[in-house]
């Protein structure tokens, strides 16, 4: 069956995937500024903690469920189901899964678009085509539906060549780019005066903030919310995999690499900051607190990226351009989870599924711009605030209580014959029962007090 379906080649090709749908905008502006808004280098010991807490062990239950079924979430969670109620439990969640998957990629498009545009801006910048530029970089509707439609057909064309050929290939072109940009800028901007300030701000730890409950349930939100977890991203990569490959070897592998491009996207941008400030850009807000992290992209790093004249626009198309390709690999993993679906339960054509659900989520994409004020914020809180929250909660549940847990263990020994011995099968079927479940309703809780 899953050769039939697509699978992946190389053992290298599923870490970019994996790692690269994991790898998003959320990583490379919203982390960082987050960690030095809260203890700085505590903060990042905090997060690391409990990524491998709350966030590898949730990628394994999406993966191991996923490789088991060799189906998308509708049809994988059915497969592990115990009974008639819990089979339509599962089904239920598959699909509001790919709704939510869906509705993230609507409002990520829109953001993504803005990326490219600003990266297209700054390529006008230098060929002297000041007019371009400042159309490029303006909140219009043509602007901002026109890069939505640009970067929904990048995802499509991608996804439409299939597993092997489309998202393969292309991730395992776009992670290596992704990975020697970030690298390249942040050993320049670290030249820079003021960089050093920025990078003790982020290094230097301040343990009494980063011990907060507030700060550790953010933390554990971030962590979450980093692997692009909940909505059955993981668990159809998952579904490409062969039988003979070690799960919790991969897992630790794309969780590891993750976390280190946010760290990592924290030796550019806080160090970017104190550039910015040092050459008499404001970085805080009236209350004194290092501004949001919407404001950094679009406003603060472009007066940087100007005062530094040639420079500044070269580096400004570089940088926008790491942003584009982090929302690509994001992008596409979001785009499959309703395609599988799509193809194993209707039995439609790869290429009209891609064509006919990319169209519709462009279409709402549009929608949003056309009600922008009202709709924006709240398809991001209704899908990454709950939803994705109470989704791989329920992912937990099916993984720790319905599966079986001798069925779970054969399917770890495929590729891990000696899985029974290890201190992983020790731990981790009772911590995602138990302790996965709990600190997930945290979160939730967390969003809904606000």
């Amino acid at each position: 069956m899953a050769s039939a379906r697509g699978e992946f080649s190389s053992r290298f090709g599923f870490i970019m995937a994996a790692a690269g749908s994991a790898v998003g905008l959320g990583n490379i502006w919203g982390f960082p500024t987050q960690a030095a808004s809260n203890g700085g280098a505590a903060f990042l010991l905090v997060y690391l903690l409990l990524a491998f807490i709350l966030a590898y062990p949730v990628l394994m239950a999406e993966i191991i469920i996923g490789r088991h079924a060799h189906a998308n979430a509708v049809g994988a969670l059915q497969q592990i189901a115990r009974g008639p109620f819990t089979r339509r439990a599962g089904a239920l969640t598959g699909r509001v899964g790919l709704v939510v998957a869906s509705f993230i990629l609507s409002f990520y498009a829109i953001v993504a678009g803005w990326m490219i545009a600003h990266c297209l801006s700054s390529l006008a910048s230098l060929a002297g085509a000041a007019e371009v530029a400042e159309w490029l970089t303006s909140f219009s509707f043509g602007r901002n539906a026109s890069f939505v439609v640009v970067f929904m057909l990048l995802t499509i064309g991608i996804i439409a060549e299939g597993v092997h050929d489309g998202i393969e290939r292309w991730s395992s072109r776009l992670m290596p780019m992704l990975l020697v940009t970030l690298g390249s800028l942040v050993l320049y901007v670290l030249t820079l005066d003021g960089a050093m300030e920025g990078l003790a701000v982020y290094l230097l730890p301040d343990f009494s903030a980063a011990l907060s409950p507030q700060l550790i349930i953010n933390a554990l939100g971030s962590a979450f919310f980093s692997l692009s977890l909940g909505v059955g991203t993981m668990l159809i990569y998952g579904s490409y995999l062969n039988d003979q490959e070690n799960l919790p070897l991969l897992g630790g592998l794309v969780t590891g690499l993750d976390i280190s491009i946010a760290v990592l996207a924290g030796f550019l941008v806080l160090p970017a900051m104190y550039v910015a400030l040092h050459n008499g850009v404001e970085i805080f807000n009236s209350a004194g607190e290092l501004i949001s992290e919407d404001t950094l992209i679009f406003l603060v790093l472009p007066e940087l990226f100007t005062s530094m004249g040639l420079a500044g626009a070269f580096l400004s198309a570089l940088f926008f351009f790491l942003m584009s390709i982090a929302a690509l690999t994001s992008s596409i993993s979001m785009l499959e989870v309703p395609v599988a679906y799509a193809i194993e339960e209707h039995g439609s054509s790869r290429r009209s599924a891609v064509v006919l659900i990319g169209g519709v989520i462009t279409g709402l994409s549009l929608l949003i711009l056309l009600n922008f004020e009202a709709l924006f914020g709240l398809v991001i809180t209704a899908t990454t605030r709950y939803g994705q929250p109470l989704l791989g909660f329920v992912f937990c549940i099916y993984a720790g209580w319905i599966w079986r847990r001798d069925a779970l263990l054969a399917e770890l020994r495929k590729g891990s014959p000696e899985i029974a011995g290890t201190l992983f099968w020790r731990i981790w079927p009772w911590h995602v029962r138990l302790v996965c479940p709990l600190l997930i309703l945290g979160i939730f809780a967390q969003n809904l007090l606000g």
